[in-house]
Order: structure tokens, then sequence, then C-alpha cells
């Protein structure tokens, strides 16, 4: 019998998307996102199942990075939050990560460190996302400063993020590509400019690299969107099994504090999966799941380890059923979108008790 509840991982999913990003940018290699867990796919599962077939990887933090060097990951890593403390950059160097460097702090640090071989450095600009990166007016100094650097390879790429590229309609994008652009024209070294939302929406950014993040897993970062309509598959399908199955009459309630009293006699289901799993538990009277073939509503509030839906008067499922809570037959956009939140936040909230099966 399969675990319940759990995260079934289609690998397959992952490739057919990858190559459908590179269609898009067949002229750019391909930055793979693994962080936060691979987006709650498995880090090192994903990592080892796309090497050779991505250019490369993408994590925020040192211990991600170690742990794909430690699980055979080849690929080039690049450490997209940068190091924080000087001590890092010896470990940066012994397993071949590269790091982006976004603040002063950084460029002292790599002025004062001693390193055996230089650093392969990627230089952040703040092109309007206002977050991390140098701003126009100290751009040039920095770049100036890595060149200068003995610690930092010679080759510095240059990079920058967008903060509204799943906005299509938006100007603000044209924006950031012109700050950019007027920056680094005269400039060697790869670019690397396109997150998921740039690559779906923003051919002008589609650089030397492309750095997918959400759309790697078959989700489309724009509101109102499915990965489904650029040619993309749902890496992740999130299931449970029916526990219970009960004759419900009009007008009672279900669950803590009677928030959902039946309109009509019905038959609710229990479902094995909770807030205790990563499922919302914010998740609002309506919020679909998929069982046996059909749409039915979350009902009542959700528990720590359990759900309850409306199976409809008529209902013939029975304790044992497989319910889908998002995956192909119900996108997780559409989830998320009811739950009031995004469907990264779902992903990478998921807890340790959901089972993580790999097909």
């Amino acid at each position: 019998m399969k675990p319940f509840p759990r995260a079934e991982i289609r690998l397959g999913a992952l490739t057919h998307n990858l190559r459908q990003l590179k269609t898009l940018a067949p002229e750019s290699r391909v930055l793979a996102i693994v962080k936060a867990n691979a987006y709650g796919h498995g880090l090192l599962n994903v990592a080892r199942h796309l090497d050779g077939e991505a250019d490369g990887f993408g994590v925020a933090r040192l211990e991600e990075a170690l742990a794909l060097r430690k699980g055979g990951v080849k690929g080039r890593v690049l450490l997209l939050g940068g190091f924080f403390i000087a001590e890092d950059l010896p470990t940066l160097v012994e397993h071949k990560i590269d790091t982006v460097v976004h603040h002063e702090s950084q460029l002292e640090m790599l002025e004062q460190v001693q390193l055996d071989t230089p650093v392969n450095v990627w230089l952040k600009v703040d092109s309007g996302m206002h977050r991390l990166g140098f701003v126009a007016e100290n751009f040039d100094a920095a770049y100036q400063r890595l060149l200068q650097c003995p610690n930092v390879a010679s080759a510095v790429q240059l990079m920058t993020h967008f903060s509204r590229a799943d906005e299509p309609e938006q100007k603000y994008t044209e924006y950031q590509l012109k700050v950019f652009d007027d920056l680094t024209a005269t400039l060697p070294g790869d670019r690397s400019i396109a997150n998921s939302a740039g690559t779906l929406f923003w051919p002008a950014s589609r650089r030397d690299w492309i750095r997918p993040g959400i759309a790697l897993y078959g989700i489309s970062p724009m509101t109102g969107d499915v990965g489904s309509n650029h040619g993309l598959q749902p890496a992740m399908e999130l299931k449970s099994r029916l526990i219970a199955v009960r004759d419900h009459k009009s007008g009672q309630p279900v669950g803590y504090g009677g928030y959902w009293h039946a309109s009509r006699d019905t038959r609710v289901g229990v479902v094995a999966i909770g807030y205790g799993d990563g499922y919302p538990r914010n998740a609002p009277e309506g919020t679909p799941v998929w069982v046996n073939g059909r749409r039915v509503p979350v009902v009542g509030r959700v528990s720590m380890d359990m759900l309850t839906v409306d199976l409809g008067p008529d209902a013939a499922d029975a304790v044992g059923d497989d319910v889908l809570l998002w995956g192909e037959a119900l996108p997780l956009e559409e989830v998320a979108e009811h739950v009031g939140t995004i469907a990264y936040e779902l992903m990478t909230t998921l807890m340790v008790r959901v089972a993580v099966c790999f097909e």
C-alpha cells in the first residue's frame, strides 16, 4: 500500500518542462533553480535527475550547494544569496561553487581573504527590485573592484532579478531591462536575467542563462494562469485518502467551531491531511479537491491531521479511495487562488510527514 498523505514527484515531467523552456530560449543555457528543497520536490533527487540536462543549478544557501556536491551533482552550482561570512569562501573554492556578489560587505571580504584559487563571481545589478544588488551609481565601482581582486576569477558574470515580470502588461520590466543594459552593454561576461516569468513572457530577457524556478516544476508564475497553457506539466501530485465517509443531516455542523452547516442531507468525507502536513489551515469553504473523477469542496475548518469535504448526497465514495489535493487534474495554481496565497508557498511548506515518492 502506498503511504498517505504523499507527494508523488514525476521526474519525467521535470525533464519535459526543462526541454519545453529550452525551446523558448534555444540560445540560452539553463540554471535550474532547486532552492527550498527544489520547491518541495526533493533537492537531491531533482538535481541528480536533471544533472547533465540542465547546465547548472541555483540554490539560496551554502548548505544546499554542499548537499548537491556531497550527493554527486557535477553541474555548475550558483549560490544565489551569496556568501555571508569570509570563512565560507575557501569552501566555495574547494567545491567549485559560484557565488553572487550583491553587497559592499562581500567585496570587502573578497579583498581581505586569502584563497588558493579565485572564485567565480556573478555581480548582481539592482535594476529595480531594490532588495539585493548594486544600484546604478555604485555598480561601476563594484565591478572595477572585482576586476582588480586576485581572489575573483577574471570572467565576472552579470545578473539581475525582476520584480514584476509575472505581470506582462506592466512596463516596469522594460525599465529594469534598460537599467541593466545601460550599465552592462560594453562589458564582457555572461548575462542572466530571466527567471520563470521572464522566460515565459519577456523574450528580450533570455540572455546567456535563464533561471527557471517554478516553471521547471510545471507551474505558472502568473496569477490567473496555469502551467499547461505553456505546455508545462505539474511535477508534483499531492494525494491522500478518505479515512471516513459519513451520512450528514441538513443543518448539522462539521469540524471545530461549527464553521460550516450542511444546507441539505449529504455525505461528508474525511481526508487524512491537514495543516500538520502543510495543507493550509485557512483554506476556505469551497476549496476544491479531486475525488473519483470529480471536484468536491472543502467544508468546515481544516484540522491538524484531516479535512472534510462535501461528497454530495448520492456519493458512492468509500473509505480508502484516493484524494488528489493538487496535480494534473486539479491545478495547484487554482488551489492557491482559492486559499489566497501563491503556489510557491503551498509547495514549499509541505511537512516531513508527507511521504515523497519519485516516479
